[in-house]
């Protein structure tokens, strides 16, 4: 199974299974991080963390402070797709790959909002 970003007709394969999405909060400059993979069932979100708090980034009950991330596995069903959104008033999304990170910028146009995770096929 493999994980695919769209955008409007152009489709990118990401050529995994599992990637992480980060991105840094407008006002806090928190980085957040969530790593979803491709199930059966699904996309599911495996793991969020997020290095602070503040301004609505409350780390959830039962969050644990691990190498500066409070790290927490999120229990929410699985979803046919993610969208994310492209504001331009931050810095884009960075998807990570096997431990290699590179910004949305690097797969689809920069004026591509929405932007889709899901299943390729």
């Amino acid at each position: 199974m493999s994980l695919c970003l769209a955008a409007g007709a152009l489709v990118v394969a990401l050529g995994s299974g599992e990637i992480t999405l980060s991105w840094r909060h407008s006002v806090q400059k928190t980085l957040w991080q969530e790593v979803w993979r491709d199930t059966p069932e699904g996309l599911r979100l495996a793991e969020a963390r997020i290095e602070g708090s503040g301004a609505g980034m409350d780390p959830p009950e039962g969050a644990r402070l691990v190498d500066g991330f409070w790290r927490w596995r999120p229990d929410l069903p699985a979803l046919p797709q993610v969208v994310m959104r492209r504001s331009g008033a931050t810095a884009d999304w960075e998807v990570c790959i096997a431990g290699a990170c590179r910004p949305m910028g690097d797969y689809l146009p920069g004026d591509a909002d929405p932007v889709t995770l899901r299943r390729c096929g």
